[in-house]
């Protein structure tokens, strides 16, 4: 998939910007460059210098620039990358770019500089999509998590519990060469602790994928209730903006609206559902079914009721309905600005009597905003619950198959040497898990496998 060409691309953003920057990977960026601009003599310049000059076509000055100089191997690529900050308009940049072209480069495929970076062994496979991640990352959160992957995540880690591995099965396929003498060069003993050692890796890894995935994608909070329960005023209130139609008149909401909400840096995809209940019209009893099926594919539930037509032992009733859907979220009380404050015990009194265990009952409105803030906060503290500070969390569909397939393989040594098979099937199924956990970082790959995650890159990148 490498190839020794000189690739070019625009680095920045499509469109009109106050500066566009062209980026130059390979041995002959530096040379390439030189033959269009006009300044200081760039091959004699040092790495990481910045050059100002203008880029020209025979006599025609093109545009006025700065080059920047990274040469080998302290580049991202390890090879000679030459950055080119121009003016930010389309058409500069598309005649810098064929002036390039024509004088040597080629234009890159996507991802291209970043799979040099990984083909020269600048970063492993799983801090190149660390930096797809990165460039796509819609929150402090999701930032964070890919920041942590791209210097270097739980790769590292599983580097070093792999190559254990391989010190193993190269002594199993000692004994292999030694068969017939019946000699074991590999402890079982110490290989077992090892596996268990590798799992007690894989394992919270494997488990953080759930979170981590949410935290990419952001959180589905589904806010549902009875018809006029306030619903879509929530909604409303939550975004600061009328973005659902609001009446009186129970069922006005047919279909499911989302909006996204960033919370302390994690975005929440909100969606306001209809209201549940038994209705003979056709368009809202869809409206009702599509409502389930969001509840069923919701990370957190919003529960709302109306304080002044609900009474708690109907709550505990819809409470363990939720329950049997799984319920993760919070039971929120509204339009408490048009109740009095008394009306709140009774329902604390039979939950408690009921056994409900609802740390996150609370009490809002959403037309005065009373209590949001606090809303808020519980909506973090359940999304984050078992977010450490520390913690490494996976985010990667493609890592975490890897992790459950390497797991899967793991045990299957394990039972293997329990059932005393041979060193030959133990030898197999080590060689499995091998394979999974060196997709992850790259030790073990195919040009379908490297195709699929860079293509998905920009083309600057």
């Amino acid at each position: 998939m490498m190839t020794p060409n000189t690739i070019v691309a625009l680095a920045t953003a499509q469109g009109v910007g106050a500066i566009g920057v062209i980026r130059l990977s390979g041995s002959d960026a530096i040379q390439i460059t030189g033959k269009v601009f006009k300044g200081k003599n760039l091959e004699k310049q040092k790495s990481h210098t910045i050059h100002y000059g203008h880029i020209i076509d025979g006599e025609k000055i093109i545009d006025e620039v700065m080059v920047s100089i990274f040469r080998a191997p302290k580049s991202f690529t390890t090879e000679d990358v030459v950055e080119i900050s121009c003016h930010g308009s389309p058409f500069i940049a598309e005649q810098i770019l064929r002036l390039l072209i024509q004088n040597g480069a080629r234009s890159a495929k996507p991802g291209e500089f970043t799979l040099r970076a990984f083909m020269h062994g600048r970063i492993d496979l799983s801090q190149a999509e660390a930096v797809a991640d990165l460039i796509a990352s819609n929150s402090s959160a999701s930032l964070d998590l890919a920041l942590k992957q791209m210097r270097g995540g739980f790769s590292h880690d599983l580097k070093i519990l792999r190559t254990e591995l391989v010190n193993f099965a190269s002594l199993i396929e000692l004994e292999l060469d030694f068969g017939e003498e019946d000699v074991e060069f590999a402890d079982r003993k110490k290989l077992i602790e090892l596996i268990d050692t590798i799992q007690s890796k894989l394992n919270p890894l494997i488990e953080s994928f759930k979170l981590g995935n949410v935290i990419k994608h952001g959180v589905n909070t589904v806010i549902a209730g009875k018809p006029n329960a306030g619903k879509s005023t929530l909604l409303n209130a939550l975004l600061n903006e009328e973005r659902a139609i609001v009446s009186e008149i129970p069922g006005t909401t047919r279909d499911t609206i989302e909006e996204v909400l960033n919370i302390n840096g994690i975005q929440f995809r909100f969606i306001d559902t209809a209201g549940i209940r038994s209705t003979e019209d056709v368009i809202e009893k869809l409206g009702v079914e599509k409502t389930m099926e969001k509840l069923k594919q919701s990370s957190i539930y919003i529960y709302l009721f109306d304080v002044n037509s609900t009474t708690p032992q109907e709550l505990v009733k819809e409470i363990h309905e939720l329950e049997l859907l799984g319920f993760n979220g919070i039971i929120a009380g509204n339009k408490i600005d048009k109740a009095n404050w008394k009306a709140t015990a009774p329902f604390y009194k039979v939950i408690e009597e009921s056994k409900k265990n609802l740390p996150h009952l609370l009490f809002i409105s959403s037309n005065t905003h009373y209590n949001l803030p606090l809303l808020k906060e519980n909506l973090y503290r359940l999304a984050t619950a078992n977010l450490q500070p520390d913690a490494t969390v996976v985010t990667n569909t493609r890592h975490y198959e890897a992790l459950v397939k390497a797991n899967t393989a793991l045990n299957e040594v394990k039972a293997g040497i329990n059932n005393q098979n041979t060193g030959e099937l133990v030898a197999l199924d080590i060689k499995r898990a091998l394979e999974y956990l060196g997709e992850i970082s790259g030790e073990v790959t195919n040009e379908e496998i490297l195709g699929t995650i860079f293509s998905k890159f920009c083309i600057g990148k």
